[in-house]
């Protein structure tokens, strides 16, 4: 059954901790919440000498009920129960609010560590790695840690009870309380050599978990492809397969868990038949009473369920250092993108210069070898190529997506690496093919771009592209809901809040994967008015699908296989016959008007 562990091995950032810098990781949280893990503290031990007294007294009302069993005698020992039993409710009550309050503010600020390394991982973080795992082990994770967390306090209040009452045995046999120790390190050791597998179990029943919310998050969201190409019978099948591996795994768990209870049950039996025994024959003799020969079983039942409660406990314990494990091992992910710096451009004027860059995305996949070039401040710069040629890599490079391995990057003659990347990256401008909008209005969408913009500076922004006039088509103009990711817009409308986004913000340097790339005509005449607006003043790097923008660009550069073989004016490309010319006639001439009369003549 292999293939049952297929795609659960860990991912490429995971690191293994031991069991002591873990605890150590948690506490360090736990510090935070002294005052209330203190009270909490002070609670479970006032609730362990509670219900320590409360057999204990049941023994002496036995004794007691021998030699006087008056009724007055009988409700004072009852108003005793009730007494005990109270305080230990109240204490408990106690324990589990200040408990539940410390783990859950710990919960809170790991999820608020986990979610702002969420937020500082690289692009490349996310293009390697499936956004549903990662997710699972924001929610998941940390929702099973907490939960591991309120078991443990649970269990250090019952081993605490023990301790009272194994002191309080020894005062009343010496004997008997050895013979129930004795016990107990065989139940411990055969819990602990427990240990080692429930820990790699547990971790691959994380990781299973982890696979089905990616398959369940990616199904869902691509739910309008999927019923476009009516494709539901395959991805239930596809389900059914991961759900299906989830059971056998999950149940290879429940094996693994399972199988330890009977021998624990066994060594506890064995026990409890001997301390019946030897019990007895002490009543016989008169060397015990009944009251302490009962105290003995009932603290026997007390004894036997922590310690054979520590298997269970240990695998629940197992499953908190796991999650916690994937959790810190998200929070602890080095970062591939470098900066030695933070150097801050004040007035930014956009000159980027590759100088000698080497970069690939991986060993096998190499990009530039010694690639150059400078892009002046202002110039609108037009990359062209057939897939793979570098186009994409180019302005991944210049917002630090990626990072290179060789040569350098500059921005107006500083050194990327140098640069405060939140700062820098506040002084780029993202238009792509499709993108992406919040599930929101369209003014917060806009307003995306600057927070701090007021109602009518977003308005003036939205007017100035396509002249306001596909403000008119929403139904409730900017106050207009776009549905989740923009389903509820046209993808030209899309395009169009995306530039004015881009406007609102106000950058110095402007990134476009052609915007105008799935639009009809009509809609890529406004947006190419808004392209123009949002190019002006600017340094502009565009990877071109279409020939409108190609015509605007100062300058086109054409690439393959990761180096520039041709640059110039699309007038000047075409006259040498080259490259450009042979992608010209490939990819744009059919859109030029040349091509379009000659081909339908008025």
């Amino acid at each position: 059954m292999g293939f049952l562990m297929d795609g659960l091995d860990a991912e490429a950032y995971d690191r293994t901790y031991s069991d002591g810098d873990l605890v150590k990781r948690i506490l360090s949280y736990f510090r935070q919440q002294s005052r209330k893990m203190v009270i909490a503290a002070i609670a479970i031990v006032c609730i362990a000498v509670l219900d320590t007294s409360l057999p204990i007294f049941i023994s002496w009302s036995l004794d007691a009920l021998q030699q006087d069993l008056s009724t007055e005698r009988m409700v004072l020992i009852a108003v005793g129960l009730t007494v005990l039993a109270s305080l230990s409710w109240v204490g408990n009550l106690v324990r589990q609010t200040f408990s539940a309050q410390a783990i859950g503010d710990v919960v809170l600020n790991m999820r608020e560590d986990a979610c702002d390394a969420v937020l500082k991982r690289d692009l490349s973080f996310y293009d390697t790695f499936p956004s549903g795992k990662i997710v699972s082990r924001v929610t998941s994770d940390t929702q099973t840690f907490s939960q591991v967390m309120v078991l443990t306090m649970d269990l250090l209040s019952r081993l605490l009870l023990v301790v009272f009452l194994i002191g309080y045995l020894f005062t009343v046999s010496v004997q008997l309380t050895l013979l129930v120790l004795a016990f107990a390190p065989f139940i411990i050791v055969a819990a602990l050599a427990f240990r080692a597998i429930a820990r790699f179990t547990v971790t691959r029943s994380r990781r299973m978990n982890a696979v089905v919310s990616s398959h369940i998050q990616e199904t869902v969201s691509g739910i309008g492809v999927a019923k476009t190409f009516r494709r539901e019978p395959v991805i239930y099948a596809e389900f059914q397969e991961v759900n299906n591996q989830s059971r056998w795994v999950n149940l290879r768990t429940r094996y693994v868990f399972s199988s330890i209870f009977p021998i624990l049950n066994v060594l506890a039996g064995i026990g409890t038949g001997a301390l019946v025994y030897f019990g007895g024959l002490n009543v016989g003799t008169g060397n015990l009473t009944p009251g302490d020969w009962y105290l003995f079983i009932q603290g026997l039942i007390l004894f036997w369920f922590p310690l054979t409660s520590i298997a269970s406990f240990w695998s629940q314990f197992q499953q908190g250092l796991a999650a916690g494990e994937r959790v810190f091992a998200l929070i602890d992910a080095e970062p591939r993108v470098i900066q030695n710096d933070a150097v801050q451009l004040a007035g930014m004027r956009g000159e980027i210069r590759f100088e000698q860059v080497d970069f690939r995305y991986n060993d096998n996949q190499q990009v530039f070898q010694d690639f150059s070039l400078t892009i002046q401040p202002g110039e609108t710069l037009a990359l062209v190529g057939h897939t793979g040629s570098g186009k994409s890599s180019i302005t991944k490079l210049i917002a630090r997506f990626y990072e290179f391995q060789g040569g350098q990057i500059t921005i107006d003659g500083v050194a990327v690496r140098d640069l405060d990347l939140a700062h820098y990256r506040a002084q780029l401008g993202f238009v792509t093919q499709s993108p992406f909008l919040f599930d929101g209005t369209v003014m917060e969408n806009i307003r995306y771009g600057n927070p701090d913009a007021a109602d009518a500076e977003v308005l003036e922004v939205a007017q100035q592209v396509g002249g306001g006039d596909w403000i008119d088509s929403l139904p409730d103009g900017l106050a207009s809901d776009v549905g989740e990711r923009g389903g509820s817009l046209s993808i030209g409308q899309r395009q169009i809040i995306a530039l004015a986004r881009v406007l609102l913000q106000n950058p110095s340097i402007v990134i476009l994967d052609e915007a105008t790339a799935s639009v009809d005509p009509l809609t890529e005449a406004l947006i190419q008015e808004g392209l123009d607006l949002v190019l002006e003043g600017r340094t502009a790097i565009v990877v071109a699908h279409r020939l409108s923008t190609i015509r605007h660009a100062d300058r086109i550069i054409v690439l393959q296989n990761g180096a520039i073989i041709e640059e110039g004016s699309h007038d000047m490309l075409l006259a040498t016959d080259g490259h450009y010319a042979e992608l010209y006639n490939m990819y744009f001439r059919h859109q030029s008007l040349e091509y379009i009369e000659q081909v339908h003549p008025s």
